[in-house]
């Protein structure tokens, strides 16, 4: 479920449905280059270091310290980009449910933002029960639920001889792939398969994780596909094309679609509900990375401060890092005078530094089948060395690619200056990836003192 929770949104669904038939060759693109080696990858690194660190540790193997930092520090800082734009997404998504006029006042998101994400971080230092009882919760009514009527509904729709809004035959199964610009929706379905190596952090807490690891991510992974092409699909076929906008978000979109079936009445269900699951995706994000970077606070990089665990084994010092630098990150998003485009390009950035943690991640899981060999690993990708090399690799090339295209702005969207937005994504990157090294120059023998828990000398 907190695979489930991190990944599969319906949030993201009508933003797909614009591209009517072909999104479905997206998500087969998606799949077969990047979820797919994300998922196979990341059962045999979990399983063979199934130690609390996540990539951070599998990294360090590979590569060395520094590298190892410098993927668990990408993991969490793109969550800190990201998380100004969700929690804005469940401010207005939870306005939508009773008043959508309150989207635009600035006292409501304030106090939104603020609120879900600080109550999420106080509900997650009560520990991973706590965090998993959330992300079930939020799974089962923020997208399964609404998810099954969804596709329920789009499944009637065409039983019922109504016209369908898209033509389902090859020339409408391939997209124009003329230009990069085409090519940006590629890098955002890929990025929204992204986060299955995140609940390897969770790894040393599930009951015999070699086995029952490999069998979570396999059920995980069927669930996000099979609700993720099926509901795209389902409100394509009831929308027109020109009725979904990716600017305005999925709840009018998803609005549109209830409407048509005379089910107006049911909006503001539907919309606290895909809030709540919303609520729920954060939480499961808010403890995972921060988890996964307290391993390199073990190992001395940051100060004894953030090294604090309380007796629910959670990094408290680090979630409440991170939740001053969220606050600080939200009054700036809000502040600023275009929230589309700010939204879009805080998108992209988190795109190109997840991406990046990725391509590491996978040179890591090559070396790792050379430098040791020995390590047991209860879930190996079938087929030896070449068996890695190809699955590790098609992800590495997919990643790298999907990269190169996001400096591109996409068509459907105002972005502003094409200049200043490649310069905002090349120096947000070059900033984000010099950070960690320049904390290690920093570094003091007193940082290697061991965790303690909150209340300990």
């Amino acid at each position: 479920m907190i695979n489930v929770a991190a990944i599969c949104s319906i949030k993201n669904w009508p933003l797909t449905a614009v591209y009517g038939f072909s999104s479905l060759f997206y998500f087969i693109v998606s799949i077969l280059l990047f979820f797919i080696p994300v998922s196979l990858v990341s059962a045999e690194l979990a399983t063979g270091w199934p130690e609390r660190g996540g990539v951070y540790v599998w990294v360090r193997e590979a590569f060395g310290h520094r590298w190892g930092f410098l993927a668990g520090w990408l993991l969490w800082i793109e969550n800190v980009v990201w998380y100004p734009t969700i929690l804005s997404f469940i401010a207005g998504t939870i306005a939508f449910s009773f008043d959508p006029s309150l989207a635009d006042n600035t006292l409501y998101m304030f106090c939104v933002i603020f609120g879900a994400f600080w109550g999420a971080t106080l509900l997650n230092l009560l520990g991973m029960k706590m965090s998993g009882w959330i992300s079930t919760l939020g799974v089962i009514l923020g997208t399964i639920i609404p998810g099954v009527v969804i596709i329920g509904l789009g499944i009637a729709w065409l039983g019922a001889g109504k016209p369908s809004h898209i033509a389902f035959n090859w020339n409408t199964f391939f997209p124009d792939l003329s230009s990069p610009q085409q090519l940006t929706l590629l890098a955002g379905v890929l990025l929204g398969f992204a986060g299955m190596e995140m609940s390897a952090v969770h790894a040393k807490d599930v009951k015999n994780p070699q086995k029952n690891f490999p069998r979570a991510i396999l059920l995980s992974a069927s669930i996000i596909i099979v609700l993720s092409i099926l509901g795209t699909l389902a409100i394509a076929i009831v929308i027109p094309e020109k009725k979904i906008s990716l600017v305005s978000g999925g709840m009018e979109a998803i609005a549109f679609f209830l409407r048509a079936y005379n089910l107006g009445w049911a909006v503001p269900i539907i919309a606290f509900m895909v809030a709540f699951g919303a609520l729920g995706a954060m939480s499961t994000w808010t403890a995972g990375p921060s988890k996964g970077l307290l391993a390199a606070a073990q190992d001395g990089d940051f100060p004894p401060i953030l090294h604090k665990i309380n007796k629910h084994n959670m990094p408290i010092g680090m979630l409440v890092f991170q939740g001053i630098i969220v606050s600080i990150l939200g009054i700036v998003f809000l502040l600023m005078p275009n929230v589309n485009s700010s939204f879009w390009i805080l998108l992209a950035l988190t795109s190109q530094l997840y991406l990046l943690m990725y391509s590491i991640m996978f040179a890591a899981a090559i070396r790792l089948r050379y430098k040791k060999p020995d390590v047991h690993r209860a879930y190996k990708i079938p087929g030896g060395k070449f068996g890695m090399w190809l699955t590790a690799g098609v992800g590495f090339v997919s990643s790298a690619l999907a990269i190169f295209i996001g400096f591109f702005p996409p068509d459907q969207l105002e972005t502003g200056s094409p200049l200043f937005y490649v310069l905002f994504l090349v120096f947000g990157m070059i900033l984000f990836c010099v950070a960690p090294f320049i904390i290690l120059l920093f570094k003091k023998p007193s940082w290697n003192e061991p965790i303690t828990f909150q209340g300990e000398d």
